[in-house]
Formats: structure tokens, C-alpha cells, sequence
């Protein structure tokens, strides 16, 4: 597909785009698939590759985490379903997993074309025929179907499972309390108070907030009011 062919890229903010696919777990339509959870759509190159064969390993042993925040994950590669069924054999073989949640089969391309899934950067990172494998892209969904994250990796480099479940903590918890997240924060550090809420307000809202600047209120917040919890 020609460059000025492929679809306007998707921007935070935007409502996730739908389609119909078969996956590992049967056919699905993305918007009913998603229905009022957060889901997390992250794609692979191709199956049978080492990297990716590592990544997923990695995000069925923390399946059970995203689904006790009420977080569905979905994967993409661009082969077959029947390729999926002998790749996930090894991935569970190699990293002694039971991996459960479905992989879009996307040998076309269809849904990494709607996603701008694809490399410009590595000429390389095709298939035989020389047609564009997807990178690694992920993408954090919210129960509006609007996409709150994105984020592209090369196919040289694998992802941090850990860290896609520390964002999904952030935007949760975000939502749930008007609070901001600082760096490397993770649940039961403190949390940043919304620019957006006053101070007198944020005062009776956050008895123990500490005020840095006026731009910068820190406060406690219990690693069980998190979605961590």
C-alpha cells in the first residue's frame, strides 16, 4: 500500500478504530470485543520470531494482573490463525505459560494498515513477498473506546510487559481520583494533584497534600485505592 494510501495517523484522544477479525479465540468485532473494559491491542511482526516469542510470554504470566483491574489483552501478528496455534504451543513450551487471550490473525495487513502499525524506519522488516511486517506497537484502550496511550517500538526491541501495566495503573487510578502520575511512579507512591482542581479544594479532597509549587501539589495515595488493589 502506497504511503499516501495509508490512513491519517491515530492521535490520543481518538476513537479506536473498529473492524472485524478472526482471532486465536474466535471472530471477533473489536468495539464488542472491548465493551465496557480497558483493553490493551499490542502487535508483533511475525510468528515464530524470537523477540516476539519473549514478549508474549511475558504478558501471559502477567494476564492475571490486567484482568484483576478488569483489563482485556489482545495481541496481532501478521500470519495466520493456524500459524498463532503451533507459535503459542512454543511460547507456553519456552516460558512455561498458559497463554489465554487471543491473537489477531492479520496476514493481510488490514488492521495494521488502520493502525499504522507499520515500519518505515527498517527497509528490512518485511516478508517474503517485500511487504511490510507490523512493528511493536501498543495501545491502551479505555471502556469509551478512546485511545488513551500509544506507544511504537522497533522489531529489534522488546517491550517492558511490567511497564504497559504500570501506565494501565496510572490512567486508571488518573481517572478514578483527578490525580497525575510523576515519573517511575508505581501504586502507593504519592500521586500529583490535578492542575485543574484549586488548592483550597485539593485541601479539603487531600488533608496530607504538600504543596512544592503552586504548579506541583504531591499527595499520599494507599496502594489500595489504586487500581492495583
Amino acid at each position: 500500500m502506497a504511503s499516501q494510501e495509508r490512513p491519517a495517523p491515530l492521535r490520543l484522544g481518538t476513537i479506536t478504530p473498529n473492524f472485524q477479525a478472526e482471532t486465536t479465540n474466535g471472530p471477533i468485532d473489536f468495539h464488542e470485543f472491548i465493551g465496557d473494559k480497558w483493553v490493551v491491542l499490542f502487535s508483533h511482526p511475525e510468528d515464530y520470531t524470537p523477540v516476539c516469542t519473549t514478549e508474549l510470554g511475558a504478558f501471559a504470566k502477567l494476564e492475571p494482573e490486567f484482568t484483576r483491574r478488569g483489563v482485556k489483552l489482545i495481541g496481532l501478528s501478521a500470519n495466520t490463525i493456524e500459524s498463532h496455534g503451533g507459535w503459542i504451543s512454543d511460547i507456553n513450551e519456552i516460558n512455561q505459560t498458559s497463554l489465554k487471550f487471543p491473537i489477531i490473525g492479520d496476514k493481510e495487513r488490514k488492521v495494521a494498515y488502520a493502525y499504522d502499525m507499520l515500519d518505515y524506519q527498517d527497509t528490512t522488516n518485511v516478508d517474503s513477498k517485500g511487504i511490510a511486517f507490523t512493528i511493536r506497537s501498543v495501545f491502551v484502550i479505555d471502556p469509551k473506546k478512546t485511545i488513551r496511550l500509544i506507544m511504537s517500538y522497533p522489531a529489534s526491541t522488546g517491550r517492558n510487559a511490567a511497564e504497559v501495566l504500570r501506565v494501565v495503573d496510572s490512567l486508571i487510578t488518573g481517572d478514578k481520583h483527578k490525580v497525575t502520575t510523576p515519573i517511575n511512579w508505581v501504586p502507593g507512591d504519592d500521586v500529583i494533584v490535578h492542575p485543574s482542581v484549586k488548592t483550597e479544594d485539593a485541601k479539603k479532597i487531600w488533608p496530607e497534600m504538600k504543596v512544592v509549587k503552586p504548579y506541583l501539589r504531591f499527595t499520599p495515595l494507599a496502594k489500595d485505592q489504586t487500581s492495583a488493589a
